[in-house]
């Protein structure tokens, strides 16, 4: 007697549950943090935030711990619909556990999605790539792409014009300003000079020295020497978009890192280079700045750079923290 095509054992959903669990370990998070943790409970996937991994200087709301789970969240989508698995996913499933993000549960086998599976050739691919990009402009039908990505994931996507570029730049200052007291000083060293065995944190190899730039970007190394030169460009054909949604709800922020995610991969897959700038959403009066960029009709979640860069060199990848140390499996 064969089985109905649909039927899914609880040992194989397990296997493709705990497998994206494992390829969600590559999703992008503030200062490389990687604020997540994975419990796999019989046939059942849950998602919950790390507080004690949580930016207490940088991130003193939570809102990009939050984004940087939305986007661990979608990964392992991506990895779930690629491998021909249906799955029902509730975001916030228990009120009294607000760390508690997400329960993935398998309900079927389906056609292995193909946009997917480009997305998840993309994952290893992935890279913030702090260079500076040089003068092909990203087209508006990649844009237009881009866009209709973010919307899907419940975000929305904001293209800032070239005449207004000056007043992003300016939000970004503002928000470097604001970020030179002690706290934060000691928060971006301990993020930068972690031990090889953490597999977090922004390493020397991946940041980047100092340069002229349409809009600045953050200096990981203020007092090492990078492990990247800029590139010959100034970002002259960058194109920088803004990722935003209704509120800041956490339900709104966890959506708005799926989307980042969604936005960021299929970027790569079509040979863009992508750096997401957190800086201007980190304190609230350069956010308001960047509330002025989208007209007041709704809440900014973060800034990506997009370009193309003419260096052969592939920015080296980011520490990830071992499967081990971040998913726990139950019977």
């Amino acid at each position: 007697m064969t089985r109905p095509e649909q039927y899914v054992t609880r040992a194989e959903a397990r296997t493709a549950l705990e497998a994206a669990a494992r390829e969600s370990l590559r999703a992008p998070s503030v200062f490389n943090t990687q604020p997540w943790r994975w419990r796999l409970i019989g046939d059942v996937l849950e998602l919950a935030s790390d507080p004690s991994r949580r930016l207490g200087a940088t991130d003193a709301e939570g809102r990009l711990l939050l984004i940087s789970c939305g986007g661990a969240l979608h990964h392992a989508g991506v990895s779930l619909a690629a491998g021909g698995w249906r799955a029902e996913v509730r975001r916030l499933p228990d009120g009294q556990h607000p760390d508690l993000l997400a329960r993935i549960r398998i309900t079927g086998r389906t056609t292995p999605d193909a946009h997917a599976k480009e997305l998840a050739a993309a994952v290893h691919r992935r890279r913030t790539d702090r260079r500076a990009f040089d003068a092909r402009p990203v087209d508006e039908q990649t844009l237009d792409r881009l866009r209709r990505l973010v919307e899907d994931q419940g975000a929305y996507l904001h293209v800032v014009p070239d005449d207004r570029v000056p007043e992003l730049a300016v939000s970004v200052d503002e928000a470097a300003d604001a970020n030179v007291d002690q706290a934060h000083h000691s928060e971006l060293t301990e993020w930068t000079h972690r031990p090889a065995w953490t597999g977090d944190g922004v390493p020397a190899t991946t940041a980047v020295q100092a340069s002229l730039r349409r809009v600045p970007v953050r200096d990981f190394l203020p007092d090492g020497s990078p492990g990247m030169l800029p590139g010959a460009g100034h970002d002259e054909g960058a194109a920088y978009v803004i990722i935003f949604g209704s509120s800041d709800a956490p339900v709104d922020l966890l959506r708005g890192g799926e989307a980042m995610s969604a936005l960021l991969l299929q970027a790569t897959a079509e040979g863009l280079a992508t750096a997401p700038i957190s800086e201007a959403v980190e304190v609230a009066w350069p956010r308001r700045l960047l509330s002025r960029l989208l007209s007041g009709v709704g809440e900014p979640y973060l800034v990506v750079r997009l370009g193309y860069v003419e260096e052969t060199d592939t920015v080296p990848p980011s520490p990830r923290r071992l499967p081990t140390d971040v998913i726990t499996v139950e019977d």
